[in-house]
């Protein structure tokens, strides 16, 4: 599996608004990649930026593409949050992206949990975003073979259950060009984070990844493609201590590495290399592997561990 990390502190919350605190360390970024790396395989650095009415908004991180060398690449998010539903200007934006950050770009995601209907902050929330998801996928990927980049192209969503597992499939009856474009689909998944988890975790995120490929992908002709990880993460805080972040680290990415080559998983992002702020108690200020001055949690160095053990 190819591992990575949103290196970026910034967190969107349940509320429609994003975190603040400390601002991002380019040179504490770099020094903390370089360990999680290890001995320099490949490595995907998350970032986003939003198309927007009034305009697009620069990368979380900013200038993101600094810390795509030593066999780092992007793995880059474009979120569609046009309130007038500008699809076309949208397509617009994602093949700008592909000129820009196309050499350096791993990964392409188009749009950001949109499933996700109630929450400003994420895509689902904005009018036309399924027509946004299929057109921008067959956009961006077009653009990217006509300019010679590498660059594979994906969606996400959150995990989807009982009406709402059609959500693919609503998507690839509204453009045949779309399931043929398309190269990956990803899952942002927070097991244990805002609802406990009933029974054994291990055993729970294990079915959560059969669930996804064979009730939610299969079902819309997209069983054949890779699943990428592209959100996971659990927040230190009051009552979540640094040990058992570490714990839940370890007990996923192991159960995701366990079944990769069974349900076809090549990649997991971390959510996030350090705390957005760690003074204040709320979960959406604490999910880093470090807190918001870059000094390690215990899970950092699990972390590690892992992508040195598993990676390649």
């Amino acid at each position: 599996m190819i591992f990575g990390i949103y290196p970026g502190g910034a967190s969107g919350d349940d509320n429609g608004g994003v975190t603040t605190g400390p601002p991002d360390s380019p040179d504490r970024i770099s020094d903390l990649l370089d360990e999680l790396q290890g001995a320099g395989g490949p490595f995907l650095v998350r970032a986003y930026t939003a198309f927007k009415d009034t305009g697009s908004t620069p990368t979380t991180p900013a200038d993101a593409a600094r810390h795509a060398v030593r066999g780092r690449r992007l793995d880059l998010v474009a979120q569609y949050q046009s309130a007038s539903g500008d699809v076309a200007g949208y397509c617009d934006f994602v093949r700008s992206l592909v000129e820009r950050y196309g050499a350096v770009t791993s990964t392409l995601q188009v749009t950001e949990e949109p499933n996700v209907t109630d929450n400003p902050v994420l895509d689902g929330f904005y009018p036309g975003v399924r027509d946004a998801i299929t057109a921008g996928v067959v956009a961006a990927k077009a653009h990217a073979r006509a300019l010679g980049h590498d660059v594979a192209v994906g969606f996400n969503t959150t995990p989807l259950f009982g009406p709402a597992t059609s959500f693919p499939a609503d998507l690839t009856a509204r453009d045949p060009a779309f399931a043929d474009a398309l190269d990956y689909v990803g899952l942002d998944f927070f097991p244990d984070v805002f609802r406990p988890v009933e029974g054994d975790l291990a055993e729970g995120v294990a079915g959560l990844l059969a669930h996804h490929r064979e009730a939610v992908m299969a079902p819309a002709g997209l069983g054949h493609l890779p699943l990428h990880i592209t959100e996971h993460g659990w927040p230190t805080g009051p009552d979540r201590s640094p040990r058992r972040q570490a714990e839940v680290v370890e007990a996923v990415v192991r159960v995701i590495a366990e079944n990769a080559e069974r349900l076809n998983i090549t990649g997991y992002t971390h959510f996030a290399l350090r705390d957005a702020d760690s003074a204040n108690p709320g979960p959406f200020h604490n999910f880093g592997l470090t807190t918001d001055d870059y000094t390690p949690k215990p899970a950092f160095e699990t972390y590690r561990a892992l992508i040195a053990e598993l990676g390649g």
